[in-house]
């Protein structure tokens, strides 16, 4: 069983915002994130939308997002 729960992308946005990401660009729902010490992450998802376990794993191996931050 995974780790991560079903949560929206707004949730997410927030949560990452909270561990010291900050949105650098915009375009539409295209966000380009930016942290000292990582490289970029675009963030492309709609505020309502779902992501799942297996996205939010992806995410987290690019962010370094862990479960207990939602």
């Amino acid at each position: 069983m995974s780790d991560w729960p079903s949560t929206k992308a707004n949730r997410v946005l927030a949560s990452l915002l909270r561990i010291g990401w900050n949105v650098k660009r915009q375009t539409g729902s295209h966000k380009v994130l930016a942290r000292d010490g990582w490289p970029n992450v675009v963030f492309a998802f709609r505020d309502r939308e779902e992501l799942g376990p297996r996205m939010l794993a992806r995410i987290s191996k690019r962010t370094g997002l862990k479960p207990e931050d939602l």
